[in-house]
């Protein structure tokens, strides 16, 4: 049985095809189309037997994008298009209408469309891309997984912003959460280690960043609201401010919305302190001594380990700790700070283990009273397995 994932960004498709026989999930091939809509754009493809191609090509749209990534399977990946048995797609969000993954229709897709507007960036891209394997694969099942959904079991006080009711109840203002693929995916692979019914707080640490408290299985609360602008610190979005400081901006600069919304997503974050957007160099800066890297540093850890803090108050205590994505999965030294912060729990840092960088390992000494693990993420698997789930 062959899957295939499509995630669908912005101006990027990223995607992976699956053969899967029974527990077995093998990659056989994967790749992106990149800089569609814009210049020098291209399509690529890396497979398992370690070949690899990237073409030049014109990728006015997704649709024109998807068409481009069918050509590069149907170059000695698959003999046919008939050989790939059903789609997943990665859908940002999915509201307060899916609590789960789902097979897509056309009721699905309208929802889909219908709340772009809660993510333009990645509904929009992701429901074109759909309805050009509708178009090119009639025959194949898709499956819809939201980041969103493993957010829903949160309870109404996590969730709800105090606002007037209409804003609420007609324009759906409220927590959604984001990378729940994600979260989902590394609790379930703690709770494999620890048991069933623990609690565990994910933190899912990279470009974007967010960190979720996980009850038997289930989201209680998630550090990403609306939107995923909101949170900890991130390399280039701010994060929780003041709600005023928008408004506050654009009434004493005389920015328009977009100017700010743009300032607060891209230009805001670590990059915005230090001028480093990416992760590494403000890593290297730091190690470096720079001092407002070092300032920064500061602002950042504090704002993990707050957030970790109020969580182990909702769960009332917390069993494990557990660090993915890039910086998560690749950063000794961001879980040492983060971990030297909580030592209050009684987390005892192994610091021959945490040395690691990208695999799975526990990060603290035998004895620990918390544990902490690194478990890296693979949400396109979880997207697979949930589409055969759904397929079958």
């Amino acid at each position: 049985m062959k899957i295939l994932v499509l995630n669908s960004g912005s101006s990027t498709l990223k995607y992976q095809l699956f053969d899967v026989s029974g527990n077995n999930y093998n990659v056989i091939a994967k790749g992106n189309a990149e800089r569609i809509g814009r210049d020098a754009s291209f399509v690529g493809i890396k497979c398992a037997n370690g070949s690899k191609k990237e073409v030049q090509v014109n990728l006015p749209n997704h649709q024109v994008a998807f068409n481009e990534v069918l050509k590069l399977l149907l170059d000695g990946v698959v003999s046919n298009l008939k050989e790939i048995n059903a789609i997943g797609h990665r859908i940002v969000q999915g509201g307060s209408i899916f609590k789960c993954s789902t097979l897509i229709n056309e009721k699905v897709l309208s929802d889909i469309e219908d709340l772009a507007t809660l993510a333009p960036l990645h509904n929009g891209p992701a429901a074109v891309v759909i309805r050009a394997v509708t178009k090119e694969l009639p025959e194949v099942k898709q499956v819809a997984v939201f980041d969103t959904a493993f957010h829903q079991t949160m309870p109404y006080e996590a969730y709800t912003y105090a606002l007037p009711k209409e804003q609420i109840e007609k324009y759906k203002i409220r927590r959604y959460g984001a990378h729940g693929t994600s979260h989902k995916f590394v609790a379930e692979e703690a709770a494999r280690i620890l048991g069933e019914g623990k609690k565990i707080i994910t933190c899912h640490i990279g470009s974007g960043a967010s960190i979720t408290a996980v009850k038997d299985g289930k989201c209680i609360d998630t550090s990403m609201g609306m939107t995923p602008l909101a949170g900890i610190i991130m390399d280039t979005r701010c994060g929780d401010i003041d709600p005023y400081i928008p408004l506050y901006i654009m009434k004493t600069q005389n920015l328009s919305v977009d100017e700010v919304n743009d300032m607060l997503n891209k230009k805001s974050g670590k990059a915005g302190l230090t001028g480093y957007s990416d992760s590494r160099d403000f890593e290297a800066a730091y190690l470096r001594g720079e001092e407002d890297v070092i300032n920064a540093m500061n602002a950042y850890i504090y704002n993990i380990v707050k957030r970790i803090g109020s969580y182990v108050a909702a769960l009332g205590g917390v069993d494990a700790i557990v660090f993915t994505a890039g910086v998560g999965e690749n950063s000794p030294l961001v879980r040492k700070l983060v971990l030297e912060r909580l030592a209050y729990l009684g987390i005892e840092i192994n610091d021959a283990s945490n040395a690691k960088r990208g695999e799975q390992v526990e990060i603290t000494k035998a004895g620990s009273k918390v544990r902490a693990f690194v478990i890296p993420t693979n949400e396109e698997l979880a997207i697979a397995q949930d589409t055969v789930a759904l397929t079958k």
